[in-house]
């Protein structure tokens, strides 16, 4: 009997003696909500190349509101995503790297945002 409890209390103390302890910073975590409202595009104007007209080398349109910093197009459905540049609602966006072409192109997809 004696044995026993020596044995158990040799666990106690070699188990106590195993665990450790963490430490964790202290954390912020938070849900929110707000309004995410869209962007209407309009006068959309394809430019052709000048030497193949079957290449699209930009595309321009104007966006509102005007304020979209960030500015994307995509031409062709899981395809290449084109950088724009908007000066005050007026959007250009060059197709030429890699080359757009007219006879692949289905939709005009814009992502917009600020």
């Amino acid at each position: 009997m004696v044995g026993l409890i020596t044995v158990i209390g040799g666990l106690m103390v070699a188990g106590s003696a195993l665990t450790a302890s963490n430490t964790v910073p202290n954390a912020s975590l938070g849900q929110g909500a707000n309004v995410i409202s869209g962007y209407t595009v309009s006068s959309v104007t394809y430019t052709p190349n000048g030497s193949n007209p079957g290449n699209i080398d930009s595309v321009s349109f104007t966006i509102s509101p005007t304020t979209a910093s960030s500015v994307e197009i995509q031409l062709v459905s899981g395809g290449s995503w084109y950088t724009c540049t908007n000066s005050s609602g007026s959007v250009s966006c060059a197709t030429t790297s890699p080359q757009a072409t007219a006879g692949a192109a289905n939709s005009l997809n814009v992502v917009a945002g600020q």
